[in-house]
């Protein structure tokens, strides 16, 4: 989230950034710059455009930690390359019991963790009760997001959990037992923060070690230096000082070997600064090109790869912030005001669209009936002064340095925003933080009126959109506020699990439609087609919807 979800800015003791910056004499010493292609060498340097939270995977939620971790991690099941297919990962298959609640794995032969620990049945079920069995801070959304969206509770906690029990039937046998039958497993388990982890580094170096600090939390050593996986690449150092990292092939990797010696990612916020890097040879390639360069960075002979648009990017509202929004008129009015088409014409990158729902078309119970919302600016204000808000203040507040996919450029975005909210009467309150300096933490607060926030989706199910956002009344849009918050979180718990596959659709279309004409908690602005560029010769990396990239077959020009 990307998946973006509720994340705490994540402070970590001054000794563990002092002995991280010392790792940094590793990747000073190879040189960032491209080397020959083949398995024998050569480093890919990447442009990432920002910096990741947390390298324990378990605890993240953001999209730059995400695409390091899938580079170290493998979960029981991964993605098809190029799609949102689910496919074999570190189990080669599963079924699920009649009943649906009992899934059984087979696992992958011959593979062992970077730090020479087996991978086993004994180590899945070690890292199920793992996540599980969090406590204190750790066992709170605020930490453990991705766990809280798609498991609930944990084991000491008062709220039920998805998850129940794992049981080793042999060393290459697994059976994972849930509370109720979903639609999104065993997909869920492809998500980074359910990657397989060693046991014995987690417990060397107290992975499970979580405390409160200032607002926020300090990790352990294990989550920014010891991060212990069974992937194509291993970690290294992150010399959080010159802002990069660097990750080195594992020669003992169980499937094909990567194809370059070094991946280092280098950490570069600013989207014309990653585009001057590339020109300038010292990345080979990065993340969110702005729309308006990519014709200009072809004709200089680097490839932009253009992935599905399978996000989407919407205008939060907090009936928390501003208790005015409580009122559905004033709601309506705010989404009548948006002109959502010239924002999809002048903002977006080509292929984008409007957005008439809180999910794209190609996941099932997408509702095709549906239509956008026209502009109009007349029955906007017409709504305010029906609702008595002819002089409604918004505090709205926009992320900077930061770039997402379904948000090419946040402060442009704003603008037009808040010149069509403008037109209609409503007066606007700026606020801009950093994204990882307040921003996120200051939304999932409860402090923003009107916000601007997407998704980019994890895996092909409606409860991994719809679901995601007002499955739990305490969202970030306080949908608990409102005399539906409830009954629409109980009803997106009934839908997903729906076993027929067909009646479960319908079941998400019903609630597509009533979502955006009856509750309208937020405002669905538009669906954008992402891309990354690669420099002249750089080949193997296969753009995906889930920006689930991998670049182990990286190879490089010579």
């Amino acid at each position: 989230m990307s998946r973006t979800r509720s994340t705490a800015t994540l402070a970590l003791a001054s000794v563990l950034v002092l002995s991280l910056s010392a790792c940094a004499q590793s990747e000073r010493e190879n040189g960032g710059g491209a080397g020959g292609g083949g398995e024998g060498g050569g480093t890919f340097t990447f442009g990432a455009a920002g910096a990741p939270k947390v390298l324990d995977p378990f605890y993240a939620t953001d999209g730059e930690t995400f695409r390091v971790s899938r580079q170290m991690f493998q979960g029981l099941v991964g993605f098809k390359p190029g799609t949102a297919e689910v496919a074999p990962a570190l189990a080669t298959e599963w079924k699920p019991s009649a009943d649906g609640l009992t899934w059984t794995f087979t696992l992958a032969e011959g593979v062992k963790f970077h730090d020479g620990t087996p991978f086993d049945a004994d180590a899945v079920c070690k890292n199920f009760e793992r996540m599980f069995g969090q406590t204190g801070p750790g066992a709170t959304a605020a930490v453990s997001q991705y766990w809280t969206d798609n498991f609930g509770g944990f084991k000491d906690g008062k709220d039920p959990s998805l998850y129940k029990s794992c049981t080793v039937k042999d060393p290459k046998t697994v059976d994972v037992a849930l509370t109720r039958v979903t639609s999104k497993f065993p997909a869920l388990l492809g998500l980074p923060s359910f990657s397989m982890q060693s046991p014995t580094a987690m417990d060397q170096y107290k992975a499970n070690e979580v405390k409160a600090q200032g607002e926020g939390f300090a990790f352990s050593e294990y989550a920014m230096k010891h991060p212990t996986g069974t992937g194509p690449f291993k970690f290294e150092s992150y010399d959080q000082a010159n802002g990069t990292i660097t990750l080195a092939r594992n020669d003992e990797f169980h499937g094909e070997k990567a194809k370059i010696a070094k991946l280092i990612f280098k950490i570069i916020p600013d989207e014309s600064t990653r585009r001057q890097e590339l020109q300038a040879g010292s990345i080979q390639g990065y993340d969110y090109p702005n729309p308006v360069d990519w014709q200009a960075l072809e004709g200089e002979g680097n490839q932009v790869l253009i992935r599905p648009a399978f996000n989407l990017l919407y205008l939060g509202l907090n009936p928390k912030a501003n208790p005015e929004l409580k009122d559905l008129k004033v709601r309506q009015a705010i989404q009548y005001a948006i002109n959502r088409d010239q924002i999809v014409k002048t903002q977006l990158p080509e292929g984008a669209k409007v957005a008439t729902q809180f999910m794209p078309d190609t996941v099932a119970g997408y509702n095709s009936s549906l239509q956008p919302v026209p502009y109009d600016p007349e029955k906007a204000k017409q709504l305010l002064k029906e609702a008595g808000a002819e002089n409604l203040t918004l505090n709205f507040w926009y992320p900077s340095e930061v770039t997402r996919p379904y948000m090419p450029a946040p402060q442009r975005l704003y603008e037009a925003m808040s010149t069509d909210l403008q037109k209609v009467g409503i007066k606007v309150k700026t606020t801009t933080k950093p994204w990882n300096g307040g921003y996120l933490d200051g939304v999932d607060a409860g402090q923003a009126g009107a916000f601007l926030l997407g998704w980019t989706g994890d895996y092909n199910t409606p409860d991994n959109f719809i679901g995601t956002f007002f499955g739990d009344t305490t969202n970030r849009f306080n949908t608990g506020m409102y005399p539906w918050g409830k009954q629409l979180s109980d009803d997106l718990k009934k839908a997903d699990s729906i076993v027929d596959e067909g009646a479960r659709s319908k079941a998400y279309e019903g609630l597509n439609k009533t979502i955006v004409e009856q509750y309208i908690p937020a405002v669905p602005i538009s669906h954008s087609p992402p891309a990354l560029v690669l420099g002249k010769g750089v080949a193997g990396v296969t753009p995906s919807p889930l920006t689930d990239e991998k670049f182990d077959q990286v190879t490089l020009p010579n």
